[in-house]
């Protein structure tokens, strides 16, 4: 027995070891890391911001309420400066670092590029791409071209009644491209003549040319497909020049960034495609006193959308006991009236998409207390029958 005590000794030192490596590993993987790529600086990064603290407020519940499957949310920041290029690199070094899940992409010429790098390492997708191109790569709550072309087409024809239209679009990103293309069809089907079809180019200081030769097509309304500072821009110089032609922006300019960047009086000349506001929704009293507890300010464009991502993604997990691509697929391709900050949700198998989406017109609210947020215009409301 004396013979035997060092080895023994020696056998239960090394047993201790890796017990410790063992509960060391456990205390690296306690939580379930789950990325948040958006544009987080640049110019876009106020709509970026408001995206994270919208899937940092879902992971901040889950984890007050015991976890995700006894473990808590940790919500990763992956800033792709809404740049192809950046995002790359930035979901690259994510997925190295190590991912359970992704809510993101913003941006569809960005997620054409990185939403297949989060599929190839395993990862289901709830990205907030608009592009048609982007069907199939995870899933999405929020509106996808082929959802907001009609409505904008009714916007221009139904509420406005336009009989001419001037195009002015943002040739550099998939979804300009995309929904540029889309309602002009939609609308020469209808009879209604496009008398204008012009490129913008994105981040120019003034669009007073552009504008004016906008104006002297002779359009009833001016449609911008841009994103937000450059619907912003375009604005300003609609009031500025004071035109004849009505306006209406695209779904990308539809972001609180376009108020503040275009200001008040120019903003309420131009309403803008987009979703409803987070205050517009049913029973979103308690998320707004939540989100205010947390950040100190107002729910962002997009926070309701990350919110929800966060925790319908929570729900796949919690249904399937774990993050498993095909379980986790398969679980939310039947998803019906699934319920949260942004209402019902159903999703459509063949594409990962939200059916039917929640695409809406907006304009400058004048309400007390409104301080400059784009909310669901009653009048196109009204005019085409929403249900907002």
């Amino acid at each position: 027995m004396r013979n035997r005590l060092p080895w023994i000794a020696a056998l239960l030192a090394a047993s201790l070891s890796l017990f410790a490596i063992a509960c060391s590993d456990s205390d690296e993987s306690d939580s379930w890391k789950i990325g948040l790529e958006a544009p987080l600086t640049g110019d876009q990064a106020q709509l970026g911001q408001g995206m994270l603290q919208g899937a940092q407020l879902a992971s901040s519940q889950l984890n007050s309420a015991g976890g995700l499957l006894g473990r808590d949310v940790e919500i990763v920041p992956i800033d792709d400066q809404a740049d192809p290029e950046v995002g790359v690199d930035a979901a690259n070094e994510a997925i190295e670092s190590g991912l359970d899940g992704v809510v993101g992409p913003y941006n569809s010429g960005v997620g054409l590029e990185t939403l297949p790098l989060y599929q190839d390492a395993g990862l289901v997708p709830i990205r907030l791409t608009s592009d048609v191109g982007t069907n199939g790569m995870g899933f999405t709550l929020q509106p996808m071209t082929n959802q907001i072309a009609p409505v904008a087409t009714g916007a221009l024809t139904d509420w406005l009644k336009a009989d001419k239209v001037a195009i002015a679009y943002d040739s550099s990103t998939d979804y300009t491209n995309e929904i540029a293309r889309s309602v002009r069809s939609l609308l020469e089907k209808q009879g209604v003549e496009v008398v204008a079809f012009e490129q913008i180019k994105p981040g120019q200081k003034s669009y007073a040319d552009e504008v004016g030769a906008l104006a002297a097509s002779g359009a009833d309304v001016v449609y911008g497909a841009v994103y937000f500072p450059e619907g912003a821009a375009i604005a300003k110089e609609m009031l500025k020049q004071k035109v004849a032609p009505a306006c209406l922006l695209d779904y990308g300019s539809y972001d609180s960034g376009f108020v503040a960047d275009a200001g008040e009086a120019a903003a309420k000349i131009c309403p803008v495609v987009g979703v409803p506001a987070w205050n517009d929704f049913k029973g979103s009293a308690d998320f707004g006193k939540a989100f205010r507890d947390d950040f100190d300010t107002d729910p962002g464009t997009w926070s309701p959308y990350t919110y929800d991502s966060v925790n319908f993604l929570a729900e796949a997990v919690k249904a399937t006991d774990g993050f498993e691509a095909d379980a986790v697929t398969d679980f939310l391709d039947g998803v019906s009236g699934w319920m949260g900050w942004t209402g019902s949700v159903t999703i459509d198998p063949e594409t990962g998409n939200r059916d039917p989406a929640t695409v809406v017109v907006t304009t400058l609210s004048t309400e007390d207390g409104a301080d400059g947020e784009l909310r669901v215009d009653q009048d196109w409301a009204k005019a085409v029958g929403a249900p907002y």
